[in-house]
């Protein structure tokens, strides 16, 4: 029976967002029931007693009808429902989402503030690759599921280490984002990106997730000895020049980087497929990892990998509209992005301050003589 509806509601799903642009499906209340009892299934959902289920299900109908009218219309992106289908957009924003601060260095973040800062300007016209996926250069673990943990600031910190070490070191590693949380910040609570990068060069490394495995919740204590297992470190970290959207795709081009979102509105609860180019302010409060840019029909997207597991979005993952006039960026993604950086061999600093793997059509900065310089595009 639980196949049968799952397959029921793919398919129904399928129907109803396989267009961008389409009439409004007229549902009846025993489809809606099917999607519904689908999508619990699906998602694995289950609810106290009858009335709970009941709240539930009128919430879900809200949340379908307002993704089935979306859908109708002429957007570059589609709605479905997502993990978040029961909630109402104030429940998902309450306990998904947190206002996150700007980081205390905020007001002097307008150049490079890495390890090697002066070698890490970019300092000839320097020709970047039309788009770069680093799934595809093999620098991504498999989407991953926060839970109602706000630790979305740990997700985003070990997706930017799992990232640079793999371009490093040719090894990817999913490592622990429990260990950021009982460890570092020891709490479920709002916190930065940068604040773990620092925690992991000061603990000279960072455990496995296998060894130290993620249980949505802060454990009260740090587990020390797993702690002491330090199978991936870092250098040091950087900060992107604050809104400048030019030198945040030069610095994907190099690594996947951490950023920060306005994930506020109803839309990104349920975003499905397609660039999202939705309303959303600067109001920071999530945080998110940037994989890689590129360009769909004509609209230049930044590549987001989420944690909010792999019925989310595309499989996990969002583009983002990229070069839309606002020098914060879409949503403010280009306020405050930082990375990690990790050296090959510290005699390489000169010559090529990451340490990195040849990619292909990545920029080179092999040719620093210190003195900023221009950025230009394919």
């Amino acid at each position: 029976m639980a196949s049968l509806l799952t397959t029921l509601f793919l398919l129904i799903l399928s129907l109803s967002t396989s267009s961008f642009s389409s009439p409004v499906p007229i549902r009846s209340e025993y489809e809606v029931s099917i999607l519904f009892e689908g999508w619990i299934v699906k998602h694995k959902k289950s609810y106290k007693d009858s009335s709970e289920k009941e709240k539930r299900y009128e919430i879900f109908k809200d949340n379908l009808k307002y993704i089935d009218e979306h859908n109708a219309g002429n957007h570059t992106y589609t709605l479905t429902l997502t993990l978040f289908a029961d909630l109402t957009v104030e429940e998902y924003r309450s306990t998904y989402l947190r206002k996150l601060p700007p980081p205390p260095e905020y007001d002097t973040i307008n150049n490079y503030n890495d390890v090697n800062s002066d070698e890490y300007n970019f300092n000839d016209t320097i020709t970047l690759p039309n788009s770069i996926d680093w799934r595809d250069l093999g620098a991504v673990t498999p989407i991953k599921q926060q839970g109602a943990c706000f630790s979305c600031w740990a997700f985003t910190a070990v997706a930017a280490v799992e990232g640079i070490n793999q371009i490093v070191t040719g090894d990817l590693i999913s490592l622990s984002e429990q260990q950021l949380v009982d460890c570092d910040h020891k709490s479920c609570d709002v916190y930065h990106v940068y604040k773990s990068f620092e925690y992991i060069q000061r603990n000279s490394g960072i455990d496995t997730e296998e060894d130290y495995p993620y249980t949505a919740a802060y454990n009260q204590y740090c587990d020390t000895s797993k702690e002491n297992n330090k199978v991936v470190t870092i250098d040091g970290h950087g900060w992107v020049p604050r809104n400048k959207e030019n030198f945040l795709k030069a610095r994907v081009a190099l690594q996947p980087v951490g950023a920060s979102v306005e994930a506020y509105q109803r839309a990104f609860q349920n975003y499905g497929t397609g660039v999202f180019t939705g309303f959303c302010g600067r109001q920071q409060d999530h945080a998110v990892t940037i994989i890689g840019y590129g360009n769909e029909e004509g609209i230049d997207y930044w590549l987001i990998k989420n944690s909010w597991g792999t019925t989310w979005g595309e499989a996990g993952y969002m583009k983002l509209e990229r070069n839309i006039g606002d020098i914060y960026g879409k949503c403010g993604v280009a306020e405050w992005p930082s990375y990690p950086v990790k050296f090959k061999h510290m005699k390489q600093m000169k010559s090529n301050p990451l340490g990195a793997k040849e990619v292909p059509g990545a920029p080179d900065f092999s040719h620093s003589d210190g003195a900023a310089g221009k950025i230009t595009s394919k």
